[in-house]
């Protein structure tokens, strides 16, 4: 059974910085594409980022391009997300995804890709 857990999340004030984590287990890792995503109260989950299962290859959503880095670890079974530059409308819930993939340099972006979740991690931004 796969069971992907977030940490990390909590409150922080514009322009501060926060790391994500997403402890996976009951998979081989290493076979999957992962992704992190969010959802704000309204509006519709979106990715902000993923990465193949090599990592060698990442997308980035425009919003948050060159202030959020993804990255694996597939020793530890774990993806990070590393978030700086902290907006307010960066506040909401963050979820991980992992699918399984049949190829090295592919990234999934959309939530229809994505099989496994975890339970979500709250980020609040203050102004």
């Amino acid at each position: 059974q796969v069971q992907l857990v977030e940490s990390g999340g909590g409150f922080v004030q514009a322009g501060g910085s926060l790391r994500l984590s997403c402890a996976a287990s009951g998979l081989t890792f290493s076979n999957y594409a992962m992704g992190w995503f969010r959802q704000a109260p309204g509006l519709a989950r979106e990715c902000v980022a993923a990465i193949s299962q090599s990592g060698r290859n990442t997308y980035y959503a425009a919003s948050v391009k060159g202030r959020f880095t993804i990255s694996r670890d597939n020793a530890k079974n774990t993806v990070y997300l590393q978030m700086n530059s902290l907006k307010p409308e960066d506040t909401a819930v963050y979820y991980c995804a992992a699918d399984r993939s049949y190829a090295n340099s592919v990234v999934k972006t959309s939530v229809a890709q994505y099989y496994h979740w975890g339970q979500g991690t709250q980020v609040t931004v203050s102004s």
